[in-house]
């Protein structure tokens, strides 16, 4: 990795060939943003990265944003590929499934991977922008802007106009390119939508989400068993909770918001955990519990999807600002990943030629970014209610036996999307061939069992008894039928 100590960059180098380095103006700080003026100052690009807020390393944490994130396999590649995967792992907390609790305060483990025990890591998301920021600053390319809001950008000329908001200075600046990675409500994002024919679609879904705390036991040790996720699955929402390095959990409540408004006082919020979750009463501590709960409002979810990502030759946006989505897969920060990684390959295959990187990048990711869209919102069916079914554990037993015995062929929809580089809109598919395959197979097998033991029984059983039979022995198959794919 490149370090102030090296040389300024004069030209980049593509496949052999010599190209003038861009100069290039990302929009947004967070964790997309400043991988990817990682990622482009490493190939020797002058990047300039702007961001509104203030320094998040001098800055205290906001309440009310996620503290940690799941990193899984698509964003260990982005973060490899600027040598900082190990960096990352060995600050992450491995997860290597989920922990079901029920209303009784018992437990369940249900692995991610049984097969090969792979495991995606809960990390700290200040941590990982100081990482990021602090690589950053190292490159004597890159440079970074903070206080700088973005209020209005010509993007056909890359010129871009921009507030700081304490002194309310303008300023103003130009780049051969400008990525917008600002999030869900993108500054950047908002300029290309005025765009005619240009497709957007925001949707809020009625759940919302709050956060709450578990603090570390008397002993200065985590509360729960820490290597998995742990749920609290309760059908129409759901509370789950992530480790943290200094002990402590984050915990997140998801449910509708007309059920958070209904929880006024201290009395009904406790009768709620009561009812609901009693073993988290204790983990949380009462009198913590009663104050966070009503420290903050619940936040709104929100689901993004556009298209094309790209304007000319000028302008594209990656990240939330291109596919926000609901954080019930842990694939938000990954696909943003991704998107860097996608954009790299690009940049090494035609080296500075935007009008052929741009188009291309949006061609190749709108799909898998609404695929994973979708993904997310069927998870959190999945995480909320589905665990606790049978047919879906029996599913996945069954997932995990075909997946050791053809690993190659029969990939279990959660392990190609959280252990693989499958394109999103592939692992959609392939989960859709195996809901195929299984329907036709039990199907199959289902009407030989039933002509099998009419056969057998012809003689020894009255029709009465064997139309009883037959029907066990279907419904034993709509038990196992595989739900409708996403």
């Amino acid at each position: 990795m490149a370090t102030a100590s090296d040389s300024k960059y004069k030209r980049t180098n593509t496949n052999g060939m010599q190209h003038q380095p861009l100069d290039v103006a990302i929009v947004g700080g967070g964790l997309v943003g400043s991988l990817l003026a990682l990622h482009l100052g490493k190939k020797g690009h002058e990047v300039n990265l702007y961001e509104y807020r203030e320094d998040i390393r001098t800055a205290e944490l906001v309440i009310g944003r996620s503290i940690n994130l799941a990193l899984s396999a698509r964003g260990r590649r982005a973060l490899a590929e600027v040598g900082l995967e190990d960096a990352l792992l060995n600050h992450g907390i491995p997860m290597s499934g989920r922990m079901l609790h029920d209303v009784n305060g018992k437990c369940k483990i249900v692995p991610y991977d049984a097969n090969t025990n792979q495991c995606i890591y809960s990390v700290g998301r200040k941590h990982l922008n100081e990482v990021l920021l602090n690589a950053a600053e190292k490159y004597p390319n890159i440079h970074l802007h903070f206080n700088h809001k973005l209020v209005s950008a010509n993007l056909d000329e890359g010129n871009l106009s921009m507030v700081d908001p304490v002194t309310k200075d303008v300023k103003s600046a130009r780049a051969d390119l400008i990525v917008g990675c600002d999030g869900a409500y993108s500054a950047v994002r908002k300029e290309i939508v005025k765009r005619p024919r240009y497709d957007f679609s925001q949707t809020y879904i009625e759940h919302g989400y709050l956060e709450l705390c578990i603090p570390p036991t008397a002993a200065g040790e985590f509360a729960m068993p820490h290597n998995y996720l742990h749920i609290w699955p309760r059908g129409q929402f759901m509370m789950i909770a992530l480790p943290n390095q200094d002990r402590t959990w984050t915990v997140t409540l998801f449910m509708p918001f007309t059920q958070f408004h209904s929880i006024t006082d201290q009395g009904l919020l406790l009768d709620f955990f009561r009812q609901h979750f009693p073993d988290a009463i204790e983990l949380i501590g009462r009198e913590r519990l009663v104050k966070d709960f009503f420290k903050t409002k619940a936040q709104p979810l929100v689901m993004i999807k556009c298209r094309p990502y790209h304007i000319g030759a000028k302008a594209l946006i990656i990240g939330d600002a291109a596919h926000a989505m609901v954080p019930f897969y842990g694939q938000g920060m990954n696909a943003g990943f991704e998107d860097c990684s996608v954009l790299t390959e690009l940049f090494n295959q035609y080296g500075t030629d935007l009008a052929r990187i741009l188009p291309e990048f949006s061609e190749k990711r709108w799909e898998d970014a609404h695929a994973i869209c979708d993904l997310a919102m069927y998870n959190y069916i999945e995480m909320r209610d589905l665990v606790t079914k049978r047919s879906y554990l029996l599913r996945k037993k069954l997932d995990e036996l075909l997946f050791w015995m053809m690993p190659n062929t029969w990939v279990p929809l959660y392990n190609s999307v959280s252990f693989s580089h499958m394109r999103y809109s592939k692992c959609i598919a392939n989960r859709a061939w195996q809901d195929k395959i299984l329907t036709r197979v039990l199907y199959g097998a289902s009407i030989a069992s039933v002509a099998a033991i009419g056969g057998l029984c012809y003689r020894h059983v009255t029709m009465g008894h064997l139309e009883r039979l037959s029907s066990r022995i279907l419904s034993t198959f709509q038990l196992l039928k595989p739900k409708a794919s996403v």
